[in-house]
Formats: C-alpha cells, structure tokens, sequence
C-alpha cells in the first residue's frame, strides 16, 4: 500500500491527520481477506465437513509393528509395489497366495476407502532388500498386514521377480490421520486430501486458483504446513499436481499479517520432496514439528505457494472464460487422448513428426513432456500404444530425464537403438487444472451415466438456470467437446432428437443455440453460440441435442507412402467409365464428351490404417446401406473420402470423392485377425490394427484431370471428410502432397499427414518476386524514401 507523499505534504500536515490517515490505508490493506474473519480462518466456500473421527485401530500388543508405502515406476500415487518398513529397513511381499482381500488390507492400512486390483510377478519393477512377506492369506477384515496369516515376517523363498503390487481407489478414508509409529523420515506422506486455498480475494474470484496455502486433510480437518522446512522442490510438486508447469515468488509481506491475525492450525510434519514426484502422497515425510504454545511453528508461518499456469489456464472469472485451448508452440506434441493433456507423445524431427519408443519410459520423462506443454506432473506413463499407434518414424528411444529439463528433446535417449514397432509407442496423462467446468454441464434421461440429454447451467436474471441445447446443426465435433467436459472419453453418437429420454421438465427451455465448435475447447461454453438472442426453430426438450460417449474411438490414418509410390496417369476411354459416371467419379465436362474419346485420370492407391483403440464402422446402419447395381456392391457411408487438386493459393481445380462400397479389412498387422469383410454383404469396418486398401484400378480411385493446365499443384485427400463417424483424432484425416503435372507426366512427392502445410513452390516464387523487387529498389532508393516504411 504505498501512496506518493512528498516532503512539503508530510511538513504540512500535522501528525494526528498522519496517523488518521495511516491507519485508513491500514484498513484499505487489510480489506481485500476482510472477508476471511471466519471461525479457523475459513472463508465462505470451504466449510469444515461433518466426518467421523478416525482412530487408529487398536492392535495386539506382540502385532509387529509396520510401516507400508507405495512404490516403483509407471504408476500413479495411489497404486505401486507394496512395500514395508521393519527393524529399520524397507522390503517388499511376495505375490505367492496374494489376493484381493490382502491388497484390501494394504489399501486400507495406507488410508484408502478400498483396492481396486492387485499385480503379481513385479509389474511396479523389481524391490531390493528383504522380502518380509511370503504366503500372505488374509480374509480382508484384518487392521494391519502384518496380522495376516504369513510364513512368518522375514521368512521367505521368493525373488524380487514376484514382488506384488497393488491398486487403490482414488479416495481416501474420511478422517483418516497418519500415525508415524516407526518415527523414521523416508515414509511417504499418509494424508486425505490436499489442496491450494485461496488467501488474497484477488486470487479467490480467479479459475484456476494458483496461489494460497497449502493444505493437507488429516484426522478430518484442513491443516497448515509449517514453512521452516519448506524447499522450492516442495512447491514444484504442489504446483505439478494441480496442473501448473512451474511456481513462482509471492508477497511474503502479505501473508505474514493474515497469519498473525488469524492463529493456523499446524500439521504434525514437515514435508521432503525432491521436486520430481508427481503427487505430495509420494514425498517422504520430514521430521517431527513441534509447534509452540504461540503456533509460530518455530518462527515460521503456513506455507504458501503461487503457481505458474500454462497459457490456456490463465486465470480469469469462470463466467468470463471464453478462451478455447491452445497448445504451446513446441516441438512436442500429444495425440489420441480423449481429453486435454493426454495422448501419444510425437516429437517433430527434421520436418516429420514421429512417436517415441516405450523402453525405460518414466514418469520423470512423463513430466518433462508435461510441463513442456503447459500442464504439470504427469500421473501416468503409458507404454505399449495404449493410446493408440502412430505412423512414421519412432524418432527417441530408452529416454533418461533427471526431470528437471525444459524440453524432452534435451534429455539423453539412444541414437544406436533401432527395432521400436508402434505397438511400443509411450503416452502420458499429465495432471491440468481444475477449471470447474463440469460443474456447468450434464447429461440428463439417459439409460447410463455416459449418454442423455445435453443439459447446460447458466445465469438468467441473475441466478443459475439449467436448459437444453438447441440441437440446429448438432454434431460430431459439438459431441466430442461435450464428452471431454465431462471426462467421459470421446462421443461415440451425436443426436439431435432426445425424446426417448425424459429430462427434468424445467430444464426444457433452449438456453444455448447456433452452438460450433472447432473441436479444441475444453468447455462447450467456449464454442461459438449465439448471444441473448436464441434462435432455435424446433425448441428443446425433446428436439434438444443429445449425446453418448465412449472411452475409446478409431483413429483413420492415409499411409502417405503408397500414394506417392503408386501414382501415374493413365488416359481411359470414355465407354470405359459409365459406372463411374452415372456415381458422379468424373468431372461435369465429361457429360460432354463422346464415347469414343478419353478422360485423364490421376491414379493412386490409399491405404488408410485404423490406429485407433476400437474398430471404425460406418454410421449406418445394414439395413439402410445403398446397393449399386453398376458396381454391384453396398454403401454404407455417402462420402467416405475426398480426394482434391488445389492451386498453390488453395484454390480447387479439380476433385474425386470415394463411397465406403466395400470397407474391411485387407490386411492386418501381426497377431491380428480380419473381423470385416464386405463380400455376401458382410459386415464393413475396419478392425483396430488392420488397413483397407483401395487399389489404384478400382472404379473412381481417381481425379479426372482431363481439363487442368500443365503446372505445380497441391494433392489433397481428406478421410470421413463430413465427421460422420467419431474418431479420436481428426487432425490426421488429412494428407497432402506436393505434384508436378507437365502435360505428359505427373510427379507426386513430399507427401505427409496433417492439416499444415508449407505450399512450398508459393513461397519460394514469392520470395523470388521479393527478392527481384528489393534489386530493382536498391538502385533508386534514394527516389523511394517515403515509401520506405511500406515496402
């Protein structure tokens, strides 16, 4: 609070006005967390939560005593390798006899509500030291592990090749409260919760909140961190699990007032992070705080952190955020995943994009990917294409990050190692912040949690009203961003009737219409609608749009390569192409063409992959397939691909389009069997890990280019070109090439999947035609100077 007071004001004015006036700017200071004087320092918002008081369970007075934690490599915080801390020293259990009921126990022990599942023969890497536990048969009702029934603790004859490990749910025991029996600083943190509360009103109106005091859950209630030990490696992991890539300084001054006003409740530990982990939970627990009579903690005060968001998280009010997501412009990228910040990890090498091998993939190289782009730790290193295979090269391989590096390009990997397949491609799933936006969007009247009536919450005359979306041109990439809100994967249908679903009657009126989206956005909110004033002709209720999702799609990917290498030119007479003709495969200049003379195709095969995670099939349904009595076969989609000439400016001088009349599987990758094939009107599709060809000598795998000039063009074909069908990436349903048509013979080179591309020729005929008029003005540029700033 600084007001600009010079020498001569402060001499005239007496010292009473002074301290009047001082103490008014005191007040002015102190008013922005006025509004915190609540009981515990809570504000409104965060009440304490009625829970029941967990004790710790009272044990047999010979009942070894224990400590577990969760550990290894490739996991998230609440699943691991089980491990035990006993006479001073940390060894594993083996999987001999292991069962859901014992992973339960361990579960609980550590302060989760339940176990999910439990891995045998050392799926979390293998342990070292002893291996406590062998035989372990527990009937899930026991306190700790070690009153199961056992060879005895210390007893076994296994290796560290049967290490179990075990998967807990993501919640924790209400009330649950750590107890540090064995008082050795290596265990890991045992809290319920922990979460950045908002100090500052400034920070408390914004989404996400990025700066406040960290606090952690125990025994039910929300308590402070004593700073006397804090490290900046502590905060780097509060930041990167709340999906910030970095943290920053803040106001000390600030902090330190609020905390002398209003007393802290202290936690009994202190925290020891090496700034890696991708969640506190995985920290070691630091010493003992013993906190004095005055709750200084030693002369320190809470901690605080403030953290740096990636750019499509700034803050900003949640009713004005109408920011689409934009990735960082870097030479990483994430491809595949269902929501923002997961996918395939591809790197860009040399101009092509290409994947990076699974061997020795880690969360720490996870989380340098992570923060590269923007979000913060990653929770999970996927490996063996999980989320999909890629194409092209796999461009990294056995990477090693200290975690710390700003891009994963920086960390070493093994230039030498050669024979990584797609099937070994890494993927991430990286922690984002919370930016409450499923709090603003639900699906109503549906048979399952993953389908229903598209319902929206917004501010009408001053309070918070749910309504339908008006369903006038609802599709496929509307769906996808309704689906990703909600985190239920990617739509798998888009419809724009509902009224086989009963929604709540007063959430009936149309409150959002004319809705498009690009199919980046992270919120259905930040898609264009139209304003105040709705149009929407059929209404809501029934006719309002709907959805269903899936956790998984198809993914189609063109085979750039076997274009390039099968393309030629061929001249075909005209008698020789009435079934293309009557399909509308040929250009309209054709109809007035005799039957005796020729039209010159483009010919060229495609071979389109399905790298997705389920098989792609054709919107409609059997009985609504056309059948084609010139080729003698069905359509199951309309228009399944466009194949384009384009001038160097973009402009279409010639084009083909392809129906689906007989997709399956021609081929598939090793281990992999054909489940479509189209013959006897069989089922089309193409299976997860197989391709469809279309060979060059098929009827309208072509571009008639009878009427075109000789020159430099663009060759474009674009898959499922209307969304028909979901997929998890559109952005790859794009191929471009670069082509050279002299009037005898045609060349197809540099061809490559995705939207972009540098129209090459244009810019180098640009830049010649620069070059030649900076020549030229050189000579005169005496006769140029007003001129100068525009040229």
């Amino acid at each position: 609070c600084n007001v600009p007071l010079n020498t001569a004001m402060l001499a005239a004015w007496s010292l009473p006005c002074c301290f009047t006036i001082l103490l008014g700017l005191l007040e002015l200071c102190r008013a922005q967390y006025e509004h915190l004087g609540y009981p515990h320092g809570y504000p409104q918002g965060y009440p304490e939560p009625e829970q029941e008081q967990y004790s710790a369970p009272e044990l047999p007075p010979d009942t070894p005593r224990i400590q577990l934690r969760l550990a290894g490599d490739k996991r998230k915080h609440n699943e691991g390798r089980v491990e035990v801390f006993y006479d001073g020293e940390w060894g594993t259990v083996c999987d001999d006899d292991f069962s859901i009921h014992s992973a339960q126990v361990v579960c609980r022990e550590l302060g989760y509500l339940e176990a999910v599942s439990w891995f045998p023969s050392s799926k979390y890497g293998k342990g070292e030291g002893r291996i406590w536990f062998d035989n372990v048969q527990c009937n899930g009702k026991e306190k700790t592990l070690a009153l199961c029934t056992s060879n005895g603790i210390g007893v076994s004859d296994c290796k560290h090749t049967e290490d179990v490990g075990v998967v807990c749910s993501d919640k924790r025991i209400p009330g649950f409260k750590f107890i540090n029996s064995m008082a050795n600083n290596s265990l890991n943190i045992q809290v319920e919760d922990v979460r950045i509360r908002a100090i500052l009103s400034s920070y408390r109106k914004r989404v996400p909140v990025t700066e406040g005091y960290v606090e952690v859950k125990d025994g039910g209630k929300w308590k402070q961190i004593c700073d006397v030990e804090w490290t900046k490696h502590n905060s780097r992991v509060i930041c990167g699990m709340f999906g910030f890539p970095g943290e920053r300084k803040y106001n000390a001054r600030v902090y330190k007032m609020f905390a002398r006003r209003r007393k802290p409740s202290y936690w009994d530990y202190s925290v020891n992070c090496t700034g890696n982990e991708a969640h506190v939970s995985s920290c070691k627990l630091g010493h003992a705080m013993a906190a004095k009579a005055n709750s200084t903690c030693g002369g320190g005060t809470p901690v605080v952190v403030s953290c740096v968001p990636g750019r499509a998280f700034s803050p900003t009010s949640m009713t004005g955020f109408r920011k689409a997501f934009k990735q960082e412009q870097t030479l990483v990228r994430l491809r595949g995943g269902a929501i923002v910040g997961e996918g395939r990890v591809e790197v860009l090498k040399n101009g092509e994009w290409g994947t990076i091998c699974d061997d020795n993939w880690s969360l720490l190289s996870a989380t340098v990917v992570c923060r590269e782009l923007g979000f913060g730790s990653a929770k999970e290193a996927l490996s063996g294409g999980r989320l999909g295979q890629g194409m092209g090269p796999v461009h990294m391989n056995e990477i090693e990050c200290s975690g710390f590096e700003k891009s994963i390009t920086e960390c070493f990997f093994n230039k030498e190692s050669l024979g990584c397949s797609h099937e070994e491609d890494a993927a991430v799933r990286c922690n984002v912040p919370a930016m409450g936006f499923q709090e603003r969007l639900r699906l109503s009247g549906g048979r399952n949690p993953n389908e229903g009536r598209v319902e929206v919450l917004v501010e009408r005359n001053g309070s918070q009203a749910w309504g339908t979306v008006c369903s006038d041109g609802w599709g496929t990439i509307e769906a996808m961003v309704v689906c990703r809100q909600l985190d239920l994967g990617f739509a798998s249908n888009a419809f724009q009737e509902t009224w086989y679903w009963p929604g709540e009657v007063s959430a009936d009126p149309v409150v959002m219409s004319g809705v498009r989206c690009s199919g980046t956005e992270m919120s259905l909110s930040q898609c264009l609608h139209h304003g105040a004033h709705l149009t929407c002709p059929k209404g809501g209720g029934r006719n309002a749009a709907g959805v269903s999702c899936s956790e998984t799609a198809p993914d189609l990917v063109l085979n750039p390569q076997i274009v390039e290498q099968t393309t030629y030119m061929e001249d075909r007479p005209m008698f020789m192409l009435q079934c293309a003709y009557e399909e509308n495969c040929l250009s309209t200049t054709s109809s007035e063409t005799p039957a005796n003379s020729y039209r010159r195709l483009l010919r060229f095969s495609s071979q389109i992959h399905n790298n997705g995670q389920s098989d792609f099939r054709p919107k409609a349904e059997r009985h609504s397939w056309v059948w084609h009595d010139c080729h003698s076969h069905y359509h199951s989609m309309e228009v399944f691909t466009h194949y384009d000439l384009l001038s160097l400016n973009g402009t279409k001088v010639a084009e083909g389009h392809k129906a689906s009349f007989c997709l399956e599987d021609t081929d598939c990758e090793e281990g992999i069997e054909k489940r479509y094939e189209c013959a006897n009107f069989g089922e089309q599709g193409i299976t997860v890990g197989c391709w469809d060809t279309y060979r060059h000598d098929i009827d309208c795998q072509w571009i008639d280019i009878t009427d075109i000039k000789p020159g430099d063009y663009i060759f474009q074909v674009v898959i499922n070109p209307n969304y028909e069908v979901p997929e998890s990436d559109y952005s790859n349903n794009f191929m471009k090439c670069r082509c050279r048509y002299d009037g005898h013979r045609i060349w197809m080179y540099s061809c490559h999947n995705g939207k972009a591309m540098v129209h090459q020729p244009l810019v180098e005929r640009q830049f010649y035609i620069i070059h030649a008029v900076l020549l030229r003005c050189s000579t005169t540029l005496l006769d140029l100077k007003d001129n100068s700033t525009r040229k």
